[in-house]
């Protein structure tokens, strides 16, 4: 068993007696201890980073470039070891866990180089008056992330908000702590002041809380389900802080006649796979013309019968779910759907060698009704229904035919209906003949409807960790 991961505050490492055991997904053994951070914990945390915010805020911002830079570097130097225990962590293949480490230090490489053109606005108000703005940091923001992408979700808090001069604690999920307190120790030893990233591990009823209601906090940002996220928006409402949030997600495809079916088939079977599904802007919903339904749905099946499960140390094409819980949650859903035929999967697998692990075996539902729960709400797990349509309106409504809005994809060779139908479809994101769950770093990700609000990634994402200052001046 590993060493117990505590909490990392103002550079150091802060011990704490209290924790609970970190569970492989693979097989339910225990990977090590995790510290139970709490109040005491989180306002330490805030107190280290207002220390050391103002000196940060004011560094050139060249010189916090070239420390973003470092720290990137330093995750590519440790990319293997960094991905090693997110795969431990999460149960995810090794490869995925390989592509989020590199990820992680694209956020940071990305936000060194543009942080040195973001600028305010000079403002023309006739000869006499010179209005200019500002984008000031907030000071100490708090972050509370999910376990599906623990790095790459951590990196792109960390990187959008020391970009811009704040500085940051970071609650990192129950489940997933490890690579967050790695990035904030590479964080020193790329030259990022202590005080500047803190991370406290530990249970969402206790740190999460805690960080969501402590006075120190002038930004919160949170990523998981839609009903966390509404407590968490109230605690913030009742301090007047802004949020953003990331919440669930209900993911479309929309598949017409004409699209090319085989380049269809291949990115909707890794929009619902990749990291066993449970990925908020998983492409969960086929929404097929009824001419090409059946064709579609049997080179879905032929994907989904053969792929491959394992633990992700061995590198396979799906992982477990994250815990049993999880995996009861998605059995859940499965075995209470109300409509539609299990054309593959529909329960765990039953080889003996993953029957102590939390896995699932892909599964497609085909023709469900979409008024039914299962094409309602968010399963969190490698789990595609279809929903079949006749025309574009039709097509349209069962898009934006649940309370989510994260992203979707329009698959057809009419450029017209293309754009035609994106103007249309309520989602923060919308792909054309291609799908990117979360789309590449450069590209702002937020959702519509009960998918949250805010953006994060991209430029946009500077702009949230920023306030706006606008000075008039008088010339006389």
């Amino acid at each position: 068993m590993s060493a117990t991961t505590h909490p990392f505050i103002g550079g150091a490492v802060v011990a704490v007696t209290d924790t609970y055991d970190n569970v492989d997904p693979a097989d339910g053994s225990v990977l090590g201890a995790v510290a139970r951070s709490g109040a005491d914990e989180v306002d330490q945390a805030v107190q280290a980073a207002a220390t050391a915010q103002p000196g940060w805020a004011n560094t050139l911002t060249e010189k916090r470039a070239d420390a973003l830079a470092a720290l990137a570097d330093l995750i590519d130097r440790d990319r293997e070891q960094l991905a090693r225990t997110e795969s431990e962590d999460t149960g995810k293949p090794m490869a995925q866990a390989v592509t989020d480490a590199t990820v992680a230090a694209r956020y940071f490489r990305f936000y060194s180089r543009v942080i040195e053109s973001y600028y305010g606005q000079s403002i023309p108000l006739g000869p006499d008056t010179h209005v200019y703005t500002r984008r000031e940091p907030f000071g100490v923001v708090g972050s509370i992330v999910a376990w599906n992408y623990p790095l790459q979700l951590a990196s792109r808090s960390i990187a959008a908000a020391t970009a811009t001069g704040n500085a940051i604690v970071l609650k990192p999920a129950d489940e997933t702590p490890r690579t967050a307190v790695a990035l904030a120790r590479l964080a020193i030893e790329a030259g990022i002041p202590a005080g500047i990233v803190n991370v406290v591990p530990g249970l969402g009823v206790e740190a999460g809380a805690a960080l969501t209601a402590h006075p120190g906090i002038a930004h919160l940002g949170f990523v998981g389900s839609a009903a966390i996220g509404s407590l968490v928006a109230h605690a913030a409402a009742d301090r007047v802080v802004p949020t953003v949030l990331e919440l669930g997600g209900k993911s479309a495809h929309v598949v017409y006649a004409d699209a090319d079916l085989d380049r269809a088939a291949e990115f909707v079977t890794k929009g619902i796979l990749q990291n066993a599904g449970q990925t908020c802007s998983a492409g969960s919903r086929l929404i097929v013309h009824e001419s090409v339904r059946a064709e579609l749905v049997a080179m879905l099946a032929d994907r989904f019968r053969a792929t491959s499960l394992g633990r992700g140390s061995e590198d396979p094409d799906l992982g477990p779910l994250i815990s049993r819980k999880q995996q009861d949650r998605v059995r859940g859903y499965v075995e209470g759907a109300s409509s539609g035929e299990v054309v593959v999967g529909g329960g765990a697998p039953q080889d003996e060698s993953l029957t102590q692990g939390s896995y699932w075996l892909p599964t497609l539902i085909d023709d469900v009704d979409p008024a039914s729960v299962i094409a309602q709400e968010e399963v969190f797990g490698p789990v595609l229904i279809t929903l079949p349509f006749t025309d574009d309106d039709e097509a349209v409504a069962l898009a934006n035919g649940t309370d989510y809005g994260l992203i979707s994809a329009i698959w057809t060779k009419d450029v017209s209906r293309a754009h035609r139908v994106a103007t249309q479809i309520q989602s923060g994101q919308v792909y054309v003949n291609t799908y990117g769950a979360g789309g590449g770093v450069e590209l702002p990700f937020g959702g519509f409807k009960h998918s949250g609000y805010g953006r994060e990634k991209g430029v946009e994402a500077l702009d949230a960790f920023t306030q706006t200052k606008t000075v008039v001046i008088h010339l006389g």
